[in-house]
């Protein structure tokens, strides 16, 4: 299996992080791609692609939490180039397979619209311009999130990380040639189990797996873990939900998601 979204520099995996990725390889994941949220991670997200050079993968961007880092209107115009600048870099790595974690969240709404829009916008720019995938974030924001990506067609691969959306929003993102990432929201009786009811309609060759820890654990899990950190070796969980959602083996949504993983973030065979 193939993580393709795993938050492995928080500070949660600090004081156990080696242990974390031995008990997940240990549970069939092989590859593990650590998300980019912020300018201020990339040093530890570098350090951890060192200390594991064929094991871990990254994203680099700037998730709409963050979205000032490069759009604050408080600062001039060079600190905004600056900032893309370094971005740029940072994406440029042969290491790194993708734009982002980036997009658009009203749910939370910690940054002004047009800020999140703005940042969001020069990180499609970024794609696009040194051809790599871009790793997506929308909540409670699909209309605009569209819009954003409107422009630049089928230009470059889009992956909607941790989908979560409606049935008429999955069905948008298809159309639009979008690939779908699938978290533990899916075995999150209290709001996410009503996607299982149109998750069959991803086709195989646009679907990939995640666990997006240490959020999300997968509710379905037993026994429940001691802890409430989600971690990569629950991975199979989640593709066990899905597999049964979609009348599958598991066998084979393993293998679907792994070749569609492989094939979208350009990954060596595993």
């Amino acid at each position: 299996m193939i993580d393709i979204g795993i938050n492995l520099s928080h500070d949660s995996f600090d004081h156990d992080r080696a242990t974390v990725i031995a008990a997940a390889q240990a549970a069939g994941v092989k590859k593990f791609i650590v998300t980019g949220t912020s300018l201020s991670l990339q040093s530890a997200i570098d350090a951890l692609l060192v200390e594991y050079p064929t094991l871990l993968r990254a994203t680099a961007g700037v998730h709409p939490h963050h979205a000032i880092e490069l759009a604050d209107p408080n600062l001039s115009p060079a600190h905004h180039t600056q900032a893309l600048a370094e971005l740029k870099a940072w994406a440029l790595a042969p290491t790194v397979v993708a734009v982002g974690e980036c997009g658009l969240d009203y749910y939370r709404m910690f940054q002004d619209k047009n800020v999140q829009i703005h940042c969001f916008e020069k990180q499609i720019e970024l794609s696009i311009e040194i051809n790599k995938p871009l790793f997506c974030h929308v909540r409670d924001a699909h209309e605009d999130f569209m819009a954003c990506l409107k422009g630049a067609g089928r230009a470059i691969k889009v992956v909607v990380h941790c989908f979560t959306g409606s049935e008429a929003e999955l069905e948008a993102y298809l159309s639009a040639g979008f690939y779908i990432g699938i978290t533990g929201w899916v075995c999150d009786e209290r709001r996410g189990t009503h996607m299982l009811n149109y998750i069959s309609k991803i086709p195989d060759d646009r679907l990939m797996i995640e666990t997006d820890a240490p959020y999300l654990l997968p509710r379905t899990l037993a026994p429940k873990p001691s802890s409430r950190r989600n971690e990569p070796r629950f991975l199979g969980e989640i593709a066990r939900v899905v597999a049964i959602a979609r009348q599958q083996s598991l066998e084979k949504l393993i293998e679907v998601t792994q070749n569609t993983s492989l094939a979208f973030f350009g990954l060596e065979d595993i």
